[in-house]
This record gives structure tokens, C-alpha cells and sequence, in this order.
């Protein structure tokens, strides 16, 4: 499943885990979403380098989402966090994802090595 070509405008964040029970080795961040077609999946991103959960709290509206992408080592981020560790990352391939939401104008930036949809 493509990252890029899911149906994120307008679906719902119904609630966000992080798993650091095996820190360092396998980090995941787990998002609950609810499509427009009604489905509900869980979002699992495997292998998290990197996190920033820029959100914002306290108003009365379901998080619903405007947009969403992912990107590879070409983003500035993922370019950023490679110079940071100094060669002693280059050889994991890590991808970029990027959600912003509607409804709290959130911002949810995630380096992880892949990104897989679960029921």
C-alpha cells in the first residue's frame, strides 16, 4: 500500500500510541484512523528514528486530517537527521511522513524505516 495514495483528507485521528517497549530496537508509533469509506485501520509506523507531535488540545471537533504524504532520504528532515548522527546512520533507509489535521491545525512528523496498515 502506497503511503501517498491513501484517502487521508478528511479522515479522523481517533487516537495515537507509542510503543517503546523495545526502545531503540523496534519504536513504533500506532495511529487509529477512521477513513471516509467508514473503515477504521490502524496506522503502525515500524521502526521510529525520529518524532515530532506538534498538536494542539481543547477543542470540541473530531481531528480531522487535511493532508498527509511521505517522502524518502530526499527530504530535509530525513536529510537533517542523517547530518545529525554523522555517518553512523547511513546505512538505514529511513522515509519521512508528514499529517496535518483540520481541525486543531496539528502537525504530526514521523522518520520511520516503513509504514504498514493493520485492521
Amino acid at each position: 500500500m502506497e503511503f501517498n495514495s491513501l484517502s487521508w483528507h478528511d479522515s479522523v485521528i481517533e487516537r495515537i500510541d507509542i510503543n517503546r517497549k523495545n526502545p531503540g530496537k523496534n519504536d513504533i508509533i500506532q495511529i487509529e484512523i477512521s477513513w471516509p469509506s467508514d473503515e477504521s485501520n490502524i496506522v503502525s509506523f515500524k521502526d521510529v528514528y525520529w518524532a515530532d507531535l506538534n498538536m494542539n488540545f481543547g477543542i470540541v471537533s473530531p481531528e480531522s486530517i487535511l493532508k498527509a504524504h511521505a517522502e524518502g532520504k530526499e527530504n530535509e528532515t530525513v536529510k537533517r537527521f542523517y547530518e545529525k548522527w554523522k555517518g553512523m546512520l547511513n546505512d538505514v533507509e529511513l522515509n519521512y511522513y508528514e499529517i496535518e489535521t483540520n481541525s486543531t491545525n496539528s502537525k504530526i512528523r514521523i522518520i520511520a524505516k516503513s509504514f504498514e496498515i493493520e485492521k
